[in-house]
């Protein structure tokens, strides 16, 4: 009773405060760093960021791909002199996923590397580290003028970088020019990014996804989201690709790790790579966001997640195989439902019709602001009315004709397979049929045949019943007319009958090419109608969003003009941002506080059947029982907390840095209360769920047994 009084007390008080809205460019921190001491921040902004000396920046990752290195999908923080990383379980999820067996399933048991020779390499994965940023909206601007049309303007912007980006000097430097506040300002960033990216650990999925679908964008939490990385770099310290011969990074700085824990109003900051936010988004954009892309991604998804459970359930292979697929497809399922509740709840559309208003009267206000801005809104009026036929059509096809992989896959290779038939192979590719054997087994490696037909005889007639007969790929006349409609026997005919089912028949092909062959196989077929239908719808709806694209940066540019005094933060490009507010409790709903953190109780509390979103693992259970939970706490152990920090998908792994720049968790969730956050950031009830490092490494010791990695950590008790 005791307890629960002070506790109550605590969590009344901290609701008075009230988060802080920002996503903050780094080389901008003078403007925001009184107030980050005014709530106990003890760095000053060169600790933070700096082009001279190392900072904290320099310990924060991007996690990209090869193919895009600059859309980070999550971030990590380095916590070695030796590179290692820590960042969130479902951001290597796709890693561990690859590379688990049914003999070695690393989902199930979790991945401890033992020595270096055992961290695995993970081809494609490349991690990012900033050098420096600077505002370059000068250079751009000059080549702009009011008279341009958004293509003229966006080919003079393409140019302008260009120019921008020749003048960046320096050994293993990659750049860009990034856009801000819808086109009004500019900034380059330039990175080293590294291609030799080693997974070194991992709590098994029981652990690392306790809570699974049901917990997911809710608080409170226990799951112990994180896991390992090592950065590699070549013998010269240098990014390079694997190689046995590499070392591992030694990075400018490091992030001490503290098991010291945090109190109610502690300050906390997070820095990171969010990937994208629409605050400035219009009340049009918002009811298209509601009623077409959130309400079709919801739909369509509940159908791919039942399709993929049913047969994740019957076999341990496929199971492994479609992990990574099923929590993909389900984050987003459920974000978009959440999403979707909380801005009804918030009454968003409200508060954006009421900036509308408020902007408009501005404008009218001055003739020379109805010269400028006056048509802001209109345009974005016009622009999304233009373009809402066509974005349904995208959005179902999107998520029911391309979630199933083999007709995509077909139309893929299909090209590549027409160049093979016909002898016209560029000369500068070389062994074709060793490329297209390759990409074939990595493509079958995650693939049932089974499950793909069932969401074809699934999406499919979704797609054909809430989309007009005109944007139908040309397929769909021979289901109606040699099959009555049924998409089902449909997919099973043409699964049968295709080579492209097989691997051993695939590659029999690409032995022995046959035009014929090809253009008569049903899936290749199937993949090319879907493929030639994006094409035509391609380019459809250039005119109406020109008109959205000029409508928003108008809008934005009168928004920041009609309040001068405002420090306005741009929406989230994964760029890197750093947001900062404080530990602290909230009050949900009437009668309802949660408290700012979980601990290992709760685990317990909330177990369920082995295999089940709740599993816990006996190991678990044993420490637990034993109370064995020295050095990182005494009665208990803390697993997660929360702050108000703002932040988005591409935040997921981010450091939660506490006033003297050490490590306090890692931010792995948002909470579902303030799904709105995207869009209109919620002050009152916005939260962000972290795991804490305090969990993370009773985890790393008495879970996993591997001290010698707590070894390399600097631990600030």
């Amino acid at each position: 009773m005791k307890k629960f009084f002070i506790i109550t007390i605590a969590s009344l008080v901290t609701l008075s405060a009230r988060a802080d809205e920002g996503m903050w460019l780094l080389s901008l921190l003078n403007k925001n760093i009184d107030e980050m001491r005014a709530m106990g921040c003890k760095l000053s902004a060169e600790d933070i960021y700096s082009v001279n000396q190392a900072c904290l920046k320099d310990a924060v990752v991007g996690l990209g791909r090869a193919g895009n290195p600059f859309r980070h999908f999550c971030t990590g923080e380095i916590i070695s002199p030796k590179g290692l990383v820590m960042t969130n379980h479902h951001c290597a999820f796709s890693l561990i996923q690859e590379h688990s067996t049914v003999e070695h399933d690393y989902l199930s048991n979790g991945f401890w590397a033992r020595s270096s020779s055992e961290e695995i390499s993970n081809p494609g994965t490349t991690a990012s580290i900033l050098q420096w940023m600077e505002d370059v909206t000068e250079r751009v601007t000059a080549r702009l003028n009011d008279e341009m049309s958004e293509e003229e303007r966006q080919k003079a912007i393409g140019e302008a970088s260009t120019e921008i980006l020749a003048t960046v000097q320096g050994d293993h430097l990659q750049a860009q020019v990034q856009a801000m506040f819808e086109g009004n300002q500019f900034f380059l960033l330039v990175y080293k990014i590294y291609p030799d990216v080693r997974l070194v650990g991992a709590p098994p999925q029981s652990m690392g996804k306790f809570g699974g679908d049901t917990d997911n964008w809710m608080w409170p939490r226990h799951t112990a989201d994180f896991s390992l990385l090592r950065v590699y770099t070549g013998p010269d310290g240098e990014p390079a690709a694997y190689a046995p011969g590499n070392i591992p990074l030694v990075p400018r700085h490091f992030f001490p790790v503290s098991a010291k824990g945090v109190q109610e109003g502690d300050f906390a900051m997070i820095m990171g790579f969010p990937g994208s936010t629409d605050r400035f988004l219009t009340s049009f954009g918002l009811e298209e966001t509601m009623n077409v892309t959130n309400a079709i991604r919801y739909e369509a998804r509940t159908e791919i997640l039942r399709v993929m459970k049913t047969g994740m359930d019957a076999s341990t292979k496929t199971r492994i195989q479609y992990a990574a697929k099923y929590a993909q497809c389900a984050n987003y399922w459920k974000y978009s439902h959440e999403q979707n509740i909380a801005l009804e709840n918030l009454n968003t559309m409200g508060a954006k019709e009421q900036i509308e208003r408020e902007f408009t009267a501005w404008v009218n206000a001055d003739p020379a602001r109805v010269a400028r801005y006056g048509e802001a809104l209109e345009l974005i009026r016009e622009g999304y009315a233009g373009t809402r036929e066509s974005t349904i059509t995208y959005a179902y096809l999107g998520e029911a004709l391309f979630a199933p992989e083999l007709p995509k896959f077909a139309a893929e290779m299909g090209e590549a397979l027409d160049m093979l038939c016909s002898g016209s192979v560029p000369d500068h590719v070389t062994d074709i049929e060793g490329r297209l054997k390759n990409f074939a087994g990595r493509f079958f490696k995650d693939f049932d045949r089974e499950i793909d037909q069932n969401l074809v005889a699934t999406l499919f007639p979704l797609y054909r019943d809430r989309v007009d007969e005109s944007r139908w790929p040309s397929t769909f006349q021979l289901v109606n007319k040699k099959y009555k409609g049924d998409f089902a026997k449909y997919a099973r005919e043409i699964y049968a009958s295709s080579f492209f089912t097989s691997e051993e028949a695939l590659s029999a092909f690409i032995d022995k090419p046959n035009a014929k062959k090809l253009a008569a196989d049903p899936c290749y077929q199937l993949g090319k109608a879907i493929r030639e239908l994006y094409r035509q719808l391609a380019g459809a709806t250039n005119d109406a969003q020109e008109k959205i694209n000029k409508g928003n940066r108008l809008f934005v540019d009168g928004l920041m003009k009609m309040n001068p005094t405002r420090v306005w933060g741009p929406d989230a490009n994964s760029t890197i941002r750093l947001t900062y507010g404080q530990v602290g409790s909230y009050r949900p709903k009437d009668g309802v506080i949660y408290d700012f953190y979980t601990t290992i109780e709760g685990v317990i509390q909330k177990e369920g059947p082995a295999g089940g979103e709740f599993e816990v693992p006996q190991i678990l259970k044993e420490r637990y029982a034993a109370k064995d939970f020295a050095p990182y706490g005494k009665d208990h152990v803390v697993t997660c907390f929360i702050t108000n920090n703002d932040i988005t998908g591409g935040n997921s792994g981010s450091p939660v840095i506490n006033a003297n720049g050490e490590l306090i968790g890692a931010a792995f969730d948002g909470n579902s209360e303030a799904m709105s956050g995207d869009i209109d950031f919620e002050e009152k009830l916005q939260r962000c769920i972290n795991v804490d490092t305090r969990y993370v490494l009773f985890v790393i010791d008495k879970i996993a047994g591997a001290k010698h990695l707590l070894d390399e950590i600097t631990i600030v008790y």
